[in-house]
């Protein structure tokens, strides 16, 4: 590959994760074109900027699932001793 192509290509992928850090789905790409040139999801990875200037790509932490409580346990309401 010539070097004018590495680097259309590099740019191209540095379009798509900019999109991807706005929570944006590139348009005419999909799920599986993501995974399959290693790239994260929306939502996966965030734009931050730096004191500097700079733009770094930073990928976000999963969010923890929520403790799964019985909705349909009995809990008393009442106040103690009545």
């Amino acid at each position: 590959m010539c070097l004018a192509c590495e680097e259309a290509g590099m740019y191209y992928r540095w379009q798509l994760l900019q999109q991807i850090a706005k929570g944006e789905m590139p348009a005419g790409v999909t799920e599986d074109d993501l995974r399959e040139m290693e790239l994260p999801l929306p939502g996966e990875v965030e734009l931050i900027e730096e004191a500097d200037g700079t733009m770094v790509l930073k990928r976000k932490e999963p969010v923890a699932p929520a403790q799964k409580t019985d909705a349909g346990a009995f809990v008393c309401d009442t106040p103690d001793g009545e």
